[in-house]
């Protein structure tokens, strides 16, 4: 059964389970506080890559022993993961647009 389809590992609103598991829906948070902190908040990439290996250890843990993760746990991994992700997509974008416009590409 896949994780979305699980009551376990989702959160319920008024008794209703949300269609997305906690996990990526700390993913799709996280992904989208990054976005819009972008341009404000700017940490090392050293950092961010940091923030990916919660979610990946968490993962990977829960898959090859018996450890059974909490859904706050998947929250906040996928919280990390998702800010981190859109963080350096962003970063990405912009070293890219700075190497072509170094180079004397214009738009």
């Amino acid at each position: 059964m896949l994780c979305h389809c699980r009551d376990d590992r989702s959160f319920h609103t008024n008794g209703l389970r949300h269609p997305v598991c906690a996990r990526c829906e700390g993913i799709t948070i996280g992904f989208l506080v990054g976005l819009v902190s972008a341009a404000i908040i700017r940490l090392p990439v050293k950092i961010l890559f940091l923030f990916l290996l919660p979610l990946v250890l968490d993962g990977m843990i829960q898959k090859i022993t018996s450890y059974e993760s909490t859904n706050i746990r998947r929250l906040i991994t996928g919280l990390l993961y998702g800010y981190a992700l859109s963080s350096l997509i962003v970063i990405s974008f912009a070293a890219v647009f700075r190497f072509g416009y170094g180079i004397g590409l214009k738009l």
